[in-house]
């Protein structure tokens, strides 16, 4: 007996000139920022070249003559070299331990909040100060702390102990430069993980509720595990900027009796490349720092990925 079986003919698929008209409109958003990024970071690069020439400004990059890595053995032989790195990586590791995990925590103690209006009151008092550029903090804790006048150290004169110079003393320098990143940046770091924390399924905390978990218990149970992905990114992120310390606050910051223990490679670069006009060098020293951001980026993805999280690429 002969089986009737209908045949079902499959449609060709699309080509790929047809896929990219039919997503035209996604393509055109993506426009924008795809020729930022040309524009702004990949264009540039080429001028990571001088960094390999004694560049002079009126021979030009085609006239300036080959010199190879001449400019980043006088970097690792500067006597500057030893003090700017160990600058330099003291603040990045006080960024990782100690501002790092700030916004994580404000935005968990946020998330708890029922009352929706103190709770959208108190995110738009910590948002503004990212807001207010390093000039005017600087401004501000110059007001503050500063031994003529400054308010803290009237208030420490007026009951009688001895005023503390905050802004020209080498032992407070650090911690100056890093209250003020936690007071200016850290509501501001928390709107990511304020929007993790929403993409949370309600179903998970009523499972642990079920299962008699208390608020603590649902945090540390259900909210951490489930944006451990996000934190996991920005922390690789953050990694790849590890040498970044940020110019403009530390410029501001800096006086001669805090250079020792204030001078990084951001500023150092800013004095050689500006001032002094060695653009070759001071380029050296940004690739330098751009290799090894590029090194803690794939480390630390690669540890990401070994430990089972999906990292960045």
């Amino acid at each position: 007996m002969e089986t009737a079986v209908s045949s079902v003919t499959a449609k060709p698929a699309p080509s790929r000139l047809a896929y990219y008209v039919k997503n035209r409109w996604l393509y055109l958003l993506l426009l924008p920022g795809l020729l930022y990024f040309i524009v702004f970071k990949y264009v540039p690069m080429w001028g990571i070249v001088i960094a390999f020439m004694d560049y002079q400004p009126f021979l030009g990059v085609m006239g300036s003559p080959w010199v190879g890595f001449e400019h980043f053995e006088m970097l690792v032989t500067d006597p500057s070299f030893i003090m700017l790195f160990r600058n330099t990586l003291i603040l990045a590791v006080y960024n990782i331990l100690f501002f790092f995990p700030l916004p994580i925590v404000v935005a968990l103690l946020l998330h708890e909040v029922r009352h929706s209006l103190y709770k959208r009151l108190v995110q738009t008092v910590i948002y503004v100060p990212h807001f207010v550029s390093w000039v005017i903090v600087i401004g501000i804790a110059y007001i503050f702390f500063t031994t003529e006048g400054g308010l803290v150290n009237e208030l420490i004169a007026f009951l009688g102990g001895d005023k503390i110079p905050f802004l020209t003393s080498s032992g407070w320098f650090r911690t100056m430069i890093m209250s003020e990143i936690v007071w200016k940046e850290t509501g501001w770091g928390t709107i990511i993980f304020l929007a993790a924390i929403a993409g949370v399924d309600p179903q998970l905390y009523e499972a642990a509720r079920m299962d008699g978990a208390g608020r603590v218990r649902q945090l540390w149970h259900v909210t951490l595990p489930t944006i451990r992905s996000t934190i996991v990114i920005l922390l690789i992120l953050r990694l790849g900027n590890f040498l970044d310390t940020g110019f403009e606050q530390i410029f501001l910051s800096l006086n001669a009796t805090t250079r020792e223990v204030g001078e990084v490679f951001d500023t150092y670069v800013y004095r050689l490349g500006l001032q002094e006009g060695r653009y070759s060098y001071s380029t050296a020293i940004g690739l330098f720092k751009s290799v090894i951001g590029l090194i803690m980026l794939a480390g630390a993805n690669y540890l990401a990925k070994r430990l089972g999280e999906e990292g960045v690429y």
